[in-house]
């Protein structure tokens, strides 16, 4: 909770059911993609409604959607805020 920078990454649940359609097909693993988002809504709901530690953005942790990123873009964005961080601790 004293972290000095907090991320909460997050994705569209297209996004995330495409990166999962897409994991599971090169395993040669045949899925509907509808199904996919299905049940990843269905996880979600369940994740951040749950009694015991819901999922939630801390309210001072800074969200990178990455649902439209590189991971090169956001090794990018992270140490951008890395370095702002450390910055403003000097």
């Amino acid at each position: 909770p004293h972290a000095e920078l907090k991320i909460f990454v997050t994705a569209s649940a297209e996004t995330r059911a495409q990166r999962r359609v897409d994991e599971l097909r090169a395993k040669g693993v045949d899925v509907d993609f509808d199904e996919v988002v299905a049940n990843i809504n269905k996880r979600d709901h369940i994740d951040q409604t749950r009694k015991e530690s819901p999922l939630r953005k801390a309210d001072d942790a800074i969200e990178l959607d990455n649902s439209h990123m590189t991971i090169a873009e956001q090794d990018a964005w992270l140490m951008t805020r890395y370095k702002e961080t450390v910055e403003k601790l000097r």
